[in-house]
C-alpha cells in the first residue's frame, strides 16, 4: 500500500500513460518489422528492368511475379523425342519423291520433322497446308505455293542456326526452328512490308512521318526504318553531336548524316526497345551514348551481328519469294513480299520463347548436313 498522500496526488495530477505505451509500441513493432525484412528479405520484392523507351532513369520497377511471367505461347509449343537411327535405315530421300531438304533423315525423324512443321505452322489445316488434298502417293508435287515457300523456310532456318550463332546462341544454345515465328499461325506475327507515305497531306520527308503507324510504334517518327536499315542496309548513324553545325541531308556527295537520318535511327531503335521489352542501356551506355569502342553491353554486338542477320534474311530468302505468293499474302501499299525484323522472332521478350532451346529437341533443323543425335 502506498501512502495516502501519494494516492491523493495522484487523483488530483493524473498522467495519460497510454499515449506514450502505444508510441513506444509502435516505434518497437516497426523496428522489429525492419530487422525481419533485412534478415528474411522483403516478401514483395521489385527489380530494375529496362521495359521502354521513357525515362530519364530508363529503367520501370516490376515485381518479380510480373518479371516472371512465362510467355504464353510457350505451352503451344510442340516437341517429340528422335528416333535414334540404327545405321541400317533407308534414308527419306530414297524412300519419297521430290525431298529436296531434309532427305538425309530416317524416314522416322522425317516424318516425326513433318509432324512437328504441321504442329508449328498449320495445326488445325494439318499436312494439307502444303500437300494439298491430295493422296500420300502426291505428296511430292509442288502444286502449292505453301509447300514451296515452306522449302525455302527449312533452308532458312538451318541457315541461322548453322551461320549466325553468334546470334541465336550468344548466351546459350536456343537457336530457332518454324515455331519461333510462327507459334501456330500460317503467317507469322509482326512480319512488315513497306508503308510508303504515310501522311497524304505533306510532301517530302514529312510524308513518311508524323502519323501513327505499327511500324513506327505509334511514335510520330519516320514509317520507314526497317525498310532503309533492314532491307536497305543504309548505315544507321546520327546527326553531329555538336549543335548548328552545317549539312543537309546526306547524298552521294554530303556524307554528314542529317537530321533526317537521325529521326529514322531513333525509330529503329525505338522498335529495337519494343520488340525486346528493353530500354536503351541494354545495349548502350549512358555515359557514351555513341560509342561503340569498348563502352556498349555485350548485347550490342549480339545486336548489331542480328542486324546483319535480319538483312540477309530479308535480301537472301524472303524477299525472292515474291513471285511465289499469291495476291493476297503480299503487302498492301507495294504488293512486296513479306518480310522480317527483331519483332518477329523476339515478341516483346528479350530471348524469343525466353530462352527455351528450340534445335535441342530438333538437331534437324541446325544444320545443312546430316544431323548429329545425342546417344
Amino acid at each position: 500500500m502506498l501512502s495516502k498522500w501519494f494516492d491523493e496526488w495522484n487523483r488530483k495530477n493524473p498522467t495519460d500513460i497510454f499515449g506514450p505505451a502505444i508510441l513506444v509500441g509502435a516505434i518497437g513493432a516497426a523496428v522489429l518489422v525492419a530487422i525481419l525484412l533485412v534478415t528474411w528479405g522483403q516478401p514483395f520484392a521489385t527489380s530494375s528492368m529496362q521495359t521502354g523507351p521513357r525515362g530519364t532513369g530508363m529503367e520501370v520497377v516490376e515485381f518479380n511475379s510480373d518479371l516472371d511471367r512465362p510467355d504464353p505461347t510457350i505451352a503451344g509449343y510442340y516437341t517429340e523425342e528422335v528416333y535414334l537411327p540404327q545405321g541400317n535405315e533407308p534414308l527419306a530421300r530414297d524412300i519419297y519423291q521430290n525431298v529436296q531438304v531434309l532427305g538425309d533423315l530416317t524416314e522416322d525423324n522425317f516424318n516425326r520433322v513433318m509432324n512437328a512443321i504441321t504442329q508449328w505452322v498449320s495445326p488445325e489445316e494439318g499436312c494439307a497446308y502444303c500437300h494439298g488434298d491430295a493422296d500420300i502417293e502426291d505428296y511430292g508435287n509442288d502444286d502449292l505455293y505453301t509447300k514451296v515457300v515452306s522449302r525455302r523456310m527449312i533452308e532458312m532456318t538451318q541457315a541461322i542456326n548453322e551461320e549466325w550463332s553468334g546470334h541465336v546462341n550468344a548466351v546459350k544454345e536456343v537457336g530457332v526452328n518454324c515455331y519461333t515465328c510462327h507459334r501456330g499461325e500460317n503467317v507469322p506475327s509482326d512480319i512488315w512490308f513497306k508503308v510508303g507515305t504515310v501522311n497524304e497531306a505533306a510532301a517530302g520527308w514529312s510524308a513518311i512521318q508524323n502519323r501513327v503507324t505499327p511500324i513506327s510504334h505509334s511514335t510520330s517518327l519516320p514509317s520507314d526504318a526497317l525498310e532503309t536499315y533492314l532491307l536497305e542496309e543504309n548505315q544507321i548513324v546520327v546527326h553531329d553531336l555538336e549543335s548548328r553545325v552545317a549539312g543537309g541531308p546526306a547524298s552521294e556527295t554530303d556524307l554528314l548524316p542529317s537530321i533526317q537520318d537521325t529521326e529514322r535511327t531513333y525509330s529503329l531503335m525505338n522498335y529495337f526497345s519494343n520488340s525486346l521489352g528493353v530500354n536503351c542501356l541494354f545495349c548502350h551506355n549512358s555515359r557514351a551514348f555513341y560509342s561503340a569502342a569498348g563502352e556498349v553491353t555485350p548485347q550490342w554486338s549480339t545486336a548489331s551481328l542480328g542486324i546483319l542477320m535480319v538483312q540477309e534474311l530479308n535480301n537472301g530468302y524472303l524477299v525472292p519469294l515474291k513471285d511465289t505468293y499469291p495476291e493476297e499474302r503480299l503487302g498492301p501499299v507495294f504488293a512486296d513480299a513479306p518480310k522480317v525484323a527483331c519483332r518477329t522472332c523476339h515478341k516483346g521478350y528479350q530471348q524469343p520463347l525466353q530462352g527455351t532451346n528450340m534445335i535441342a529437341d530438333w538437331p534437324e533443323l541446325a544444320r545443312t548436313e546430316a544431323p548429329v543425335y545425342d546417344q
